[in-house]
């Protein structure tokens, strides 16, 4: 269920350049309507969604994947003999889970939320991922010693779910793709690329965490006026 989730924002990620699945649209996705936000791409929510009574969260495991056909457009395209083997980037991704659930659960603790493991009336189930990970210039091993440079670290469709915790009820979802580092054409390595990911990381977590303090304050939802904007 839950990644079937990461399913659908894939596809809706391409929203305006393909057909997506049945069930995505641009204005309603399942029983969530888009309502406009002045902080997120793509806000979706319950109508009626309450969400006064959470003051406690839990986190489902992240889902972390790269873009489609990566690995092979990466050994495509190296003139440098980059060699990017299926462990290298499962470690880096396996590695990334563990920073970005660590990153979620501390914006969420110092915006006043307790991280709990189990259900309850007052718990909020969130599920969150980053998909299509695009980095422009790994570090991985090449045939000699080279430097890369680059525009950007990298891109990635950042995604979060809200469900109530007892009865699993989606009361609203949000996506945004967010450019990695996009302040310079400067030296790119695993230092510089993992702090630039951090960063939208982060900034995401600390929106995702900002926005159900204003839900609180919106609750029940109105979709009617389809706007999140203050």
């Amino acid at each position: 269920m839950k990644h079937s989730l990461i399913a659908a924002v894939a596809a809706l990620a391409l929203l305006g350049s393909a057909p997506v699945l049945g069930q995505v649209n641009e204005n309603q996705w399942e029983n969530l309507v888009r309502v406009k936000s002045d902080k997120i791409d793509m806000v979706y929510l319950a109508p009626g969604a309450d969400f006064r009574p959470y003051t406690k969260v839990m986190f489902a495991k992240p889902h972390l994947a790269m873009r489609a056909n990566w690995i092979r457009d990466q050994r495509r395209n190296s003139s440098q003999g980059l060699r990017i083997s299926e462990s290298f980037v499962r470690d880096a991704l396996d590695k990334a889970t563990v920073e970005f659930e660590a990153i979620f659960k501390q914006a969420f603790t110092d915006a006043g939320y307790t991280i709990v493991t189990t259900p309850g009336p007052d718990v909020l189930e969130l599920v969150t991922g980053a998909i299509d990970i695009d980095v422009t210039a790994p570090d991985a091993p090449t045939a000699g010693r080279t430097r890369v440079y680059s525009q950007e670290a990298g891109a990635a469709t950042i995604v979060i779910e809200a469900r109530d915790s007892m009865t699993g009820a989606v009361l609203g979802r949000a996506i945004e793709r967010r450019l990695a580092g996009d302040n310079g054409p400067w030296i790119r390595n695993r230092v510089t690329n993992r702090h630039d990911f951090e960063q939208i990381f982060r900034r995401w977590a600390e929106a995702s965490a900002n926005g159900l303090a204003e839900l609180k304050q919106l609750s029940p939802v109105d979709t009617e006026g389809k706007a999140l904007a203050r």
